[in-house]
């Protein structure tokens, strides 16, 4: 039975890949910082006595920030593929806590990485980069040999932590790769970024639960796709024979009034009604314009987005309309 480690596993994308992992037969291990509170709502299901890989998943204690931590999971565990999800993902918080950003995305991965070679493990490891490293878009659309260009602290740790993935690969002969991910939402995306937020405010609106929603800009345009295929390409990568360097993105790019116009009028709303413009909400630099070529990952991968824009709107869009709901009932 294979093991996989997850980074991040209470996030979007460490839910659904540890959903994955599971149904292919893996034995998956979570790592989760300690906290006073639980922030495992997305994972739940899979810890469930009822569940029929339950006894197949289990979290452990670690932090990205810990180097001592780390070398013990490697040295307890002994994963055959690790999965490096874990970061500070808010774009606009990285600016407010550009230290944190860097020391758990960066040096985060760092550490990882001499956790691998110190403790001699052969092992195979995906760095969840980011396209929010290509920044000021040099060209249209972006792969694998686009120049870099981040504009903020977040994009920033995710090109440090892509340039120290290579150099260990080419260093040290690891099987390690870079998945180069164009955004992708779901209905389990937090609610602090903008595709959720959207999407939640129009359920709570529809549904008399609040009346406005406060935004930035509405201009930046997006390659978004869903998150549950992207972690099906992070799992292919590392099926490979030679470790490589991967963008994965639908090709397709669409403004956030775009998205705001698509979930609103899946309610039948108006959008303009309901949409207050806050300055706080705009980046100190902003990425206009994000889009994808994933052609090297189809043809390697066999890899290709299925479930549309339009499509993937509507999917966010149902399940805030049942949380809204419920949300109401529970007030009547």
């Amino acid at each position: 039975m294979k093991c996989a480690l997850i980074t991040g596993i209470t996030g979007q994308d460490g839910s659904y890949l540890a959903e994955l992992l599971l149904e292919k037969g893996y034995r998956v291990v979570g790592m989760v910082r300690r906290a006073s509170s639980f922030n495992t709502w997305r994972i739940d299901h899979l810890r469930a006595p009822g569940h029929p890989h339950s006894e197949r998943f289990e979290l452990i204690y670690g932090d990205l920030g810990d180097a001592s931590s780390l070398n013990w999971i490697m040295r307890k565990i002994r994963p055959d593929e690790i999965y490096n999800l874990g970061a500070q993902s808010q774009v606009r918080i990285s600016f407010d806590i550009p230290e944190y950003t860097l020391d758990v995305g960066a040096l985060g991965t760092l550490r990882l990485l001499e956790a691998i070679r110190e403790t001699g493990l052969e092992t195979k490891f995906y760095q969840a980069s980011s396209s929010e490293m290509f920044g000021k878009g040099r060209e249209f659309p972006q792969n694998e040999s686009t120049p870099f260009h981040p504009r903020s602290p977040y994009a920033v740790s995710k090109v440090c932590a892509y340039w120290i993935t290579v150099n260990y690969r080419e260093s040290y002969t690891m099987f390690a790769c870079n998945g180069i991910l164009f955004n992708h939402e779901s209905p389990r995306r937090g609610e602090n970024f903008v595709t959720r937020k959207i999407t939640k405010a129009a359920a709570r609106i529809k549904c008399g639960l609040q009346e406005k929603i406060e935004l930035g800009n509405l201009d930046a345009m997006r390659d978004w796709g869903f998150a549950k295929e992207y972690v099906e390409a992070m799992w292919l990568m590392l099926q490979q024979k030679e470790p490589d360097d991967y963008v994965i993105a639908t090709g397709e790019t669409h403004s956030v009034r775009e998205l705001l116009e698509e979930a609103f009028e899946c309610l039948d709303l108006n959008w303009e009604d309901h949409v207050d413009i806050d300055e706080r909400f705009f980046r100190p630099a902003e990425v206009d314009k994000l889009i994808g070529d994933a052609s090297k990952a189809r043809e390697k991968l066999g890899w290709k987005p299925k479930v549309t824009f339009k499509e993937l709107v509507r999917l966010m869009v149902d399940a805030d309309m049942k949380d809204a709901k419920r949300e109401k009932e529970m007030h009547t």
